[in-house]
């Protein structure tokens, strides 16, 4: 069972969230109210999987706090969380060596499987905050397929089983099988092979 700490200066937010992720997903979450509560936490635990940051809580200072705890943590995943944070800061923060930035905005179930992106190993930054991606070809429903679930669209158009997916786009097998299954709700279909009929039809590649 993965180990999560939550660090968010708004205790309805915190709480909420660490409630929900150990309800519906089984994780074991702690939480704290500012930087200086989570890395004294830290310092007791070996065991964290993730560290979320909300970036505008006590002692983050910008991004000095994801840089501190990078450094003091190194082999812990760490994601930055922000309900008004732009595209710059985003970038900023995985330049700094964050393994993902997580919008407030995002849906409960898309929360979750930011969560699990990172714990797989992968870097998680939405589509909206990423850089610039062919959005003129991404039109209607495939725009809200994320960027990298747009990759994981084109190899399934050209037949491709996710093993070798997950070696052509370096990523775990695991974390190809979460993008297959997001991208084909997104999309409404019941399988890939529908998905990839449907990017054919629309020429989307």
């Amino acid at each position: 069972m993965p180990n999560i700490l939550l660090a968010d200066d708004h205790d309805l937010v915190r709480d909420t969230i660490a409630a929900y992720l150990e309800t519906v997903e089984g994780f074991n979450v702690l939480t704290a109210a500012n930087l200086a509560d989570a890395m004294e936490l830290m310092r007791g635990l070996d065991a964290i999987d993730l560290l979320i940051l909300d970036y505008n809580m006590p002692g983050m200072n910008g991004l000095e706090g994801l840089i501190r705890a990078r450094r003091d943590h190194p082999k812990c995943k760490i994601a930055l969380m922000s309900g008004v944070a732009n595209r710059d800061v985003a970038t900023s923060a995985m330049s700094q060596g964050a393994n993902g930035f997580i919008p407030k905005s995002l849906t409960a179930a898309s929360l979750v499987n930011a969560i699990k992106f990172i714990l797989a190993g992968e870097r998680y930054l939405p589509f909206d905050f990423g850089t610039a991606e062919p959005e003129a070809k991404t039109e209607g429903v495939f725009s809200d397929l994320s960027a990298r679930e747009l990759q994981t669209l084109e190899q399934l158009c050209i037949g491709l089983s996710n093993k070798e997916i997950a070696r052509n786009l370096d990523i775990k097998e695991v974390t190809v099988k979460l993008h297959v299954k997001n991208l084909l709700a997104k999309l409404g279909v019941s399988n890939r092979t529908q998905a990839a009929l449907m990017a054919k039809e629309r020429h989307l590649f």
